[in-house]
This record gives C-alpha cells, sequence and structure tokens, in this order.
C-alpha cells in the first residue's frame, strides 16, 4: 500500500507568521487532490512538507511505500539547446534504459500531453504551454509513486487545461498519487479531493 499520512501540521518561515496549522489527511495511491487558496497562503509549502523538503514546523509527515517523488515546478526550465525529446527521455536515459527504448517511451508520454509533434523542437523555441506540459511528462517518465504538481495550468488554455487535468486524473488510476496545487477551477474539480488552505489560516 501507498500513502502519505499527514497529522495536524504547521509552518512557518523564520521571522514570518503562521501561513497555516492544524492540516490533516490522508492520501492513497490512485487519488488526486487540488490544494487550493489565495497566493501566499503556502500551497508549494505544503507540496514541499510532502516530498519531504521541508520539516513542517509542527505535527508529521508519514510517507508509506513512496519511495519516487516527482515534481513540477510552476516556472518551466530545460536545457535551451536540447530537444523535447530529450528532456523527457532523460530520466529513462539516466536509469540506465537503452535510448531506443527510452525515446519510445518518451513519445507515448509526450503524446499523452498532445507534444508528439514537438519532440524535435528545442526547449527554447517552445511556448510556456508547452514547456510546462513537457515538464510534467518528463516527470512521469520518472515513474514517480507520487506526483506533486505546482499551478500545472498557469500558462494554458481552457482546452489545454482540461486536457492536462485528464490526463493527471488518469495517471492517479495507474496507481499514483497526485498533489496539485492550482488556483484553477477546472482542474480543482477535476481532483477527487480538494483542501483548502484558506481554511487552515491561523485565527487572529
Amino acid at each position: 500500500m501507498c500513502y502519505v499520512d499527514v497529522r495536524d501540521v504547521g509552518h512557518r518561515f523564520n521571522g514570518t507568521d503562521v501561513l497555516f496549522e492544524h492540516v490533516s489527511f490522508r492520501i492513497a495511491a490512485g487519488e488526486t487532490m487540488a490544494v487550493c487558496g489565495p497566493s501566499g497562503c503556502g500551497k508549494s509549502t505544503l507540496l514541499s512538507i510532502l516530498a519531504g523538503w521541508v520539516t513542517p514546523m509542527s505535527g508529521s509527515v508519514e510517507r508509506v511505500g513512496v519511495k519516487r517523488v516527482g515534481w513540477v515546478f510552476q516556472n518551466p526550465y530545460g536545457v535551451p539547446e536540447r530537444s523535447a525529446l530529450d528532456h523527457v527521455a532523460f530520466p529513462l536515459l539516466a536509469k540506465g534504459m537503452l535510448r531506443s527504448a527510452a525515446e519510445r517511451e518518451a513519445l507515448d508520454v509526450m503524446a499523452m500531453f498532445d507534444l508528439h509533434e514537438v519532440a524535435d523542437r528545442p526547449f527554447s523555441a517552445l511556448s510556456g504551454g508547452e514547456a510546462q506540459r513537457l515538464m510534467l511528462a518528463r516527470a512521469v517518465c520518472a515513474h514517480p509513486d507520487m506526483l506533486l504538481v505546482d499551478e500545472p495550468t498557469a500558462q494554458l488554455d481552457t482546452r489545454t487545461a482540461n486536457g492536462v487535468s485528464h490526463v493527471l486524473g488518469a495517471l492517479a488510476g495507474q496507481g499514483m498519487i497526485v498533489v496539485v496545487a492550482t488556483h484553477n477551477e477546472q482542474t480543482r474539480d477535476a481532483c477527487q479531493r480538494v483542501l483548502d488552505l484558506e481554511r487552515y489560516a491561523p485565527t487572529a
């Protein structure tokens, strides 16, 4: 069984006010959760806590069966002169897969995100939305047990954003934990569960 158990978690950074407190939930493989709330409420911070990158000020996080964590940042990054395909195939090549097999799998994943036509295009020539979807495809190729995604539809039009939300749901259906920090109503509504961090802001 693969799950993450969050118990009474709160956090603040040194010299700042408390972002949130008393956050508790359990999310298991096959589930999607949207983390919502206004800018500055701690959505990205909560994702970092789930990943184990940040230790919460209070409470605990137990990760059971979660060996690989995939993270997709809000702002896409890449090597300007390398192709889109190179970026997506990289996690597979890093694990020792032959290039031919890695590129086949990478192309299949790119097709899920409607990127198959830009496979040979250098990263520097991609639009913001294409680059954002490319980072999702690369994270999926790393075969994570838990996929954490920060504002995946920020640079996408409505049709493309809906398509990405559908794919994230399909990934959960394949046994992945998917947690998405988002302002987008369509992305939120596409998730099985919603955590509104504004409800966990400290009271005056």
